[in-house]
């Protein structure tokens, strides 16, 4: 049985770490999303971002909690080896979880991480 839990250690939370994946790796956008991806050593990581162009702090939580839900439901058909960066855009706004859940998938799937 697959556990669904997102573990602190799998989070990319230093911005050393958002800027190298900024820096090193390619970048794939969609409607709702941009994914960062970057070859990494160790095991997958995700980091998640929402700026501030997207609105008040509140949309802005919404949106990273959207994502990390999304990538958290997801983590299993990733394949290990990268570090992703998953950032909200100002259409994703006001939509609902399976939007972005869709969006999600079809980046991966773009980004050739899906299994």
């Amino acid at each position: 049985m697959k556990k669904f839990t997102l573990h602190k250690s799998r989070i990319v939370r230093r911005h050393a770490e958002f800027q190298s994946v900024y820096a090193h790796g390619k970048s794939i956008a969609n409607r709702f999303i941009v994914l960062y991806v970057a070859k990494s050593d160790s095991d997958l990581k995700v980091g998640f971002a929402a700026g501030k162009k997207l609105g008040t702090a509140v949309e802005r939580n919404r949106i990273k909690r959207i994502l990390r839900e999304t990538f958290r439901l997801n983590q299993h058909q990733l394949r290990s080896g990268f570090k992703i960066l998953l950032v909200g855009r100002k259409s994703l706004v006001g939509k609902k979880f399976q939007d972005a859940n869709r969006a999600f998938i079809d980046i991966c799937k773009r980004a050739e991480i899906w299994e």
